[in-house]
């Protein structure tokens, strides 16, 4: 390109020169050469919204601290939903707690790669699993990654992972309204919506609001509040003790104006459980649990509704 035609290229697009100093003769230089980063980005966006378009739902869970057992609910939601013969998929966006490999039994097991991607690791004929805890190489090695870095690795492991054709896809967000939550929350500007998982108590119940707000910030649906371990079920007479109080979920639902989805009880065959990879809603689960957690997917599926968004 001639100095004169570099001189009224610049003048067309004002910052052309300081990007590709008009060396490329074929450029029209009607806007500002795309960086190799811009570039990456376009073309991650566009695999994000070809994996997305494949998923029919997709389900945001979150909470507004840790402790509450949003994890487990996660992958229960994900495992009632798969017993329903839906197509299943679980995403684990926890980077630096990711516990959903340890939950659906698939510790010391990894994911593996394709030409186009990772693939997700298979739980059950229609329910698969991707999380950070399937790409390290020692299971106990924590992940050090500052906010931009932790942003595009979300961003990586639902643009990069071959789910393929989904009824459902369940995301486990980290707990609280950071960068993760703030990333997948914009991935999925089309999502069915949130599912806030609280205990009864105040400390639980303050933070969850600001979830709740969360949620309404980023146009999301929230789809509703689980109260969990709304009472504690005893192994050996089936008596319930209200140890984080019950009934404080329902009744934050209400004064959000919020779906309330239901209560899940707490019973020591949980945490066991839990620990095998063993799901709440077999044989081994106490009644109350397996009942408790039906009654929430009903739920859930009824505030979806059959046009897939929230009422």
């Amino acid at each position: 390109m001639a100095k004169s035609e570099r001189d009224t290229a610049s003048a067309r697009a004002p910052g052309a020169d300081e990007t590709c100093d008009g060396a490329c003769d074929s450029c029209s230089a009607t806007t500002p050469c795309e960086t190799d980063q811009e570039r990456e980005y376009r073309l991650q966006q566009s695999r994000l919204e070809r994996t997305a378009a494949a998923i029919k739902h997709k389900i945001l869970v979150l909470s507004g601290k840790g402790g509450v057992g949003k994890s487990t609910v996660a992958a229960t939601l994900a495992w009632a939903l798969a017993l329903r013969d839906y197509r299943v998929g679980l995403l684990d966006a926890d980077l630096h707690g990711p516990t959903i490999a340890l939950m659906m039994g698939l510790r010391g097991q990894q994911a593996t790669g394709t030409g186009d991607g990772l693939l997700p690791v298979p739980v059950a004929a229609n329910l698969s699993v991707m999380s950070m805890g399937l790409l390290m190489a020692e299971e106990t090695a924590p992940v050090i990654w500052r906010g931009p870095i932790r942003a595009n690795a979300i961003r990586q492991l639902i643009a990069d992972v071959e789910w393929g054709e989904l009824d459902f896809l369940v995301v486990d967000l980290p707990p609280g309204t950071g960068d993760e939550p703030l990333t997948a929350a914009q991935s999925f500007p089309d999502a069915d919506g949130a599912v806030v998982v609280t205990t009864p108590q105040e400390a639980s119940l303050y933070d969850c609001r600001k979830a709740i707000r969360f949620v309404r910030a980023v146009e999301l649906p929230v789809l509703g509040v689980i109260e969990n371990m709304s009472g504690f079920v005893c192994p050996h007479c089936g008596e319930e003790t209200r140890i984080f109080s019950q009934g404080g979920g329902e009744t934050m639902a209400a004064q959000m104006g919020v779906p309330f989805l239901g209560r899940v009880p707490l019973a020591p065959e949980v945490v066991g459980l839990g620990d095998q990879g063993e799901p709440l809603l077999g044989p081994l689960a106490p009644a109350s649990v397996r009942d408790s957690f039906g009654a929430v997917v009903e739920a859930l599926l009824a505030e979806i509704g059959d046009s897939g968004r929230a009422r």
